[in-house]
């Protein structure tokens, strides 16, 4: 693991454009031959920077956290209350994402940590993150004791999009470093 100097903390709003920027070069990393092209495309700087904004406004609703180094913000993740109380936990992480030159380097670790510490502060006690079935994040979580709870198809831009459930009853972290993001 490289030294970033690493700091996870809550997204400013003047953090909205990286954040965006950072959530879009992600997909565009990951879901190429995945996702629909169109979508991939349809993705802007400002709307992502709208998108996050709005978040970072209400964060009753969804809190954003950010992993800010000396390189600027290189990691994003939102996270709130469960969508789905059928799946028995409390929380959700809804999104987490890295910057792709950064991976391998503990950043993604170091975000799932801090947004399990928000979610406890919140008074949650376990979460589930769902995720793109063919998305390679999902070997992360699993390497770092998220436990596969559910499957379902959703659909984007008119296309089946098949998505795993991953779920933590503790809101700890595998003490495996094998697998990192």
């Amino acid at each position: 693991m490289t030294n970033l100097a690493l700091q996870i903390r809550l997204a400013r709003l003047d953090d909205a454009a990286d954040v965006g920027q950072v959530y879009i070069d992600s997909w565009h990393d990951t879901y190429p031959g995945v996702l629909p092209t169109a979508l991939l495309r349809a993705m802007t700087p400002r709307g992502q920077t709208a998108r996050w904004e709005a978040a970072i406004r209400s964060p009753g609703r969804e809190t954003v956290l950010v992993a800010d180094s000396r390189h600027g913000i290189i990691g994003m993740a939102s996270l709130g209350a469960v969508r789905d109380r059928e799946l028995g936990f409390d929380g959700e992480i809804y999104t987490l994402y890295v910057d792709p030159a950064y991976f391998g380097m503990g950043v993604g670790r170091a975000l799932l940590k801090g947004a399990f510490a928000s979610l406890r502060q919140n008074g949650m006690l376990g979460c589930v993150i769902w995720a793109h079935a063919k998305n390679h994040a999902r070997f992360f979580y699993e390497a770092m004791g998220g436990r596969l709870i559910a499957e379902r198809t959703a659909t984007l831009m008119g296309e089946p999009c098949p998505e795993v459930a991953f779920g933590w009853r503790v809101l700890a972290l595998a003490e495996r470093t094998a697998a990192r993001s």
